[in-house]
């Protein structure tokens, strides 16, 4: 999952870059409102998590000007000061969800996986796609029944496939989505990524959890 984290405080932007990257987020930065708005506008994100005083453009018009353009990733607005005036003006201003600083950074990642869930039509945080399931609270994957083992790159692909799980994803959408670094999509890097992938959730070959749709990307099975 790709996130935009827009905060001016230096030392809570990085420790939120650390602990979002920790849980396996590609994560990108913005400490103004001009710059988050560009970044906005330039790359699909999964969700953002935008402060409310922003120097030039503060995040109440940050998350208006996102509406206006159609941006509809999920937000959640952070702000230093407890005011109902203040939440009531950005759910107005189309945020998603709010949190008053300080918070715990669990409670962060739990409302921040609820919007990611929501704005895929997914309420429940258990997952599941014929014999895949993924729980969302424990990180926990199943095929069968039976525990597979991801490191936390694999977590979030087939985490990704899971709220997307009729749409055929491009090589591109998975590195946008899934990578900090942009790799040449002319390169195998993709493709032996899903390779070493299908034979976790699928050592015997049994279930073949992930179709090649040759030209287009990759798209999960299709189960009865």
């Amino acid at each position: 999952m790709r996130l935009l984290v827009v905060e001016d405080d230096s030392r809570l932007l990085t420790q939120l870059d650390v602990m979002l990257q920790q849980q396996g987020y590609s994560v990108d930065l913005a400490d103004d409102g001009e710059k988050a708005l560009f970044l906005a506008n330039e790359y699909p994100y999964d969700a953002a998590i935008v402060d409310v005083g922003l120097p030039k453009i503060d995040g109440f018009e940050l998350v208006r000007q996102c509406r206006k353009k159609d941006i509809s990733m999920p937000i959640l607005m952070l702000t230093a000061r407890d005011r109902w005036q203040e939440k009531v003006e950005g759910l107005d201003a189309g945020a998603d969800d709010y949190l008053t600083k300080p918070f715990q950074n669990e409670e962060l990642l739990a409302r921040l996986k609820a919007l990611i869930r929501r704005a895929s039509g997914q309420a429940n945080p258990l997952l599941s796609h014929g014999p895949i399931a993924l729980n969302t609270l424990s990180e926990d994957v199943t095929v069968n029944d039976v525990s597979v083992s991801l490191t936390a790159y694999e977590y979030k692909v087939v985490e990704y496939f899971l709220l997307n799980p009729e749409k055929v994803i491009s090589k591109t959408e998975l590195t946008e989505h899934i990578y900090d670094q942009d790799f040449d999509l002319d390169s195998n890097v993709i493709e032996v990524f899903i390779g070493r992938l299908r034979k976790k959730l699928d050592p015997n070959g049994d279930v073949k959890p992930i179709e090649t749709l040759r030209g287009r990307g990759y798209r999960l099975a299709k189960w009865a």
